[in-house]
């Protein structure tokens, strides 16, 4: 049985230790520069004020225009070219043109590179040398699946110092990614290798699921075997425990005792990343709960319904229902809203946000026995934040689900039954070391994870050298 155990880990561990290596090491990079995203931040920073004067049809006459049965949601946007309507639906997202109904996709470079210098020149930003690069469904940092809406995608480069380059939707005119090549150099060096990355491989997410799903969890296996190997090999001299080895084998040994405990949680919790519903829920709903919670309006009625006139500084205007009521929601800035109800006369039909009182009506909806919905607190375990800051988020505990409602626009934000909380500590907090103590104490938080990371990178560069002699041992003979 021993033998099979040591056999295995032996050549598990000759296929793996680079690979070891490479999430440890990888792993200190991603702590300090993630993945190339567009903030919410920054993508308000690009918004123009609505010109209302030149909106003449209304969000039911887009949802119309726009062919999408199960539209949902509908914003408004300035561009270069005009106001447009942004219809979404479960599926899909379109762009009607607000003056006539036409479609507003984006064919044209000019309208991209258009978009792109929008408001966006400032300090440290020079769009004056700005240039429509390539039209591409895929490139090394669009590939996500969130970019699939508005795929295929306009790379503009600003030929500036810093290499920035924006990504704008051929589907709806909007910015939707910026990158630096500092951030493309570092993730060249973290998260493309660490999520076992590449464009070729990526783009297919269920191939890219199932490979790299199944590299992590013979990885496992692979540090399994090893702690019952380091445990079980140990002598006890003179009262003391010691390593039989000598030399790599002993170094080896003995840091793979000391880190037993971190590099076999953090393995683990890093299969569990690529869990996908597999062993736990994804903590979204099921079909009848998004039937309900995303169900699309009658935007007809909508024509018929009273609203407050849109406000002159407005940056983008949303429309949407929740709990059969028609809202519609005027950003001015990045963290200042105002929420209209529809049909109504008077103070009470405007607010900065959803009301306790309005969360419950969905909640009851979606499931039975809910408590009064609370507001997380910023030191929430399972904290989610709202789209717009400052808006505050609703938890509504029905029996054992939860469900966690963004105040300012209604969407759920997170499903957390009892797979989905287990889920969170056995990846999220044993992977980035999010306790909630941590994060309270970010600067002992990162040293942790430096320190932890590189604890494991030693240990494993001491397999690579170990694994790198006896395959050279094996070749010469």
């Amino acid at each position: 049985m021993m033998g099979g155990i040591v056999l295995l880990h032996r050549w598990l561990g000759v296929a793996f230790c680079l690979l070891f290596a490479m999430w440890f090491a990888t792993g200190i990079v991603m702590h300090f520069v993630p993945f190339p995203s567009l903030s919410e931040a920054e993508r308000f920073a690009g918004l123009a004020p609505v010109d209302s004067a030149r909106v003449t049809i209304s969000p039911s006459d887009a949802v119309s225009a726009s062919g999408i049965e199960d539209a949902a949601r509908v914003r408004l946007i300035q561009r270069s070219d005009g106001p447009v309507y942004v219809v979404s639906g479960s599926s899909q997202t379109r762009a009607i043109r607000a003056s006539d109904a036409t479609n507003a996709a984006v064919k044209s470079p000019d309208i991209a590179l258009a978009a792109a210098r929008g408001d966006r020149g400032g300090p440290g930003l020079d769009i004056s040398r700005a240039s429509v690069v390539e039209l591409a469904d895929y490139d090394q940092w669009s590939v996500p699946n969130s970019f699939e809406r508005h795929r295929p995608l306009f790379r503009v480069a600003l030929n500036d110092a810093a290499g920035t380059e924006f990504y704008v939707s051929s589907v709806t005119g909007e910015i939707t990614l910026d990158t630096t090549r500092r951030e493309r150099w570092w993730n060249f060096a973290g998260s493309v290798l660490h999520w076992i990355y590449p464009t070729v491989l990526r783009r297919n997410w269920s191939i890219w699921d199932r490979v790299v799903w199944t590299l992590s969890l013979l990885a496992l296996i692979s540090a399994a075997l090893g702690a019952v190997l380091g445990v079980a090999q140990l002598r006890v001299r003179k009262g003391a425990a010691v390593s039989p080895y000598r030399g790599w084998h002993a170094l080896h040994h003995i840091i793979g005792l000391i880190a037993t405990v971190f590099v076999l949680t953090w393995i683990f919790s890093g299969w569990l990343s690529m869990d996908h519903g597999r062993l736990f829920s994804r903590g979204q709903l099921t079909k009848a709960e998004a039937d309900i919670a995303t169900a699309s309006p009658d935007w007809k009625m909508f024509s018929a319904i009273r609203m407050e006139p849109i406000s002159p500084i407005a940056r983008e205007v949303e429309w949407f229902a929740f709990n059969g009521r028609f809202y519609r929601r005027d950003r001015t800035s990045h963290d200042r809203q105002m929420l209209f109800r529809a049909g109504g006369a008077g103070t009470d039909d405007r607010a900065e946000a959803l009301s306790t009182r309005e969360v419950a009506g969905l909640a009851a909806s979606l499931a039975a026995g809910c408590d009064v919905p609370s507001v997380l607190a910023a030191d929430d375990a399972y904290l989610v934040l709202s789209a717009t800051p400052g808006s505050p988020v609703y938890r509504s505990r029905c029996a054992d689900v939860w469900f966690d409602i963004d105040g300012a626009n209604g969407n759920v934000l997170q499903r957390l039954d009892a797979s989905r909380r287990a889920y969170r500590w056995l990846y999220s907090a044993l992977h980035t070391l999010d306790f909630p103590i941590l994060v309270a104490h970010p600067k002992i938080r990162s040293s942790l994870i430096v320190g932890l990371c590189a604890l494991g990178l030693l240990f494993s560069m001491t397999g690579v050298v170990i694994g790198w002699r006896r395959l050279l041992r094996r070749w010469l003979c």
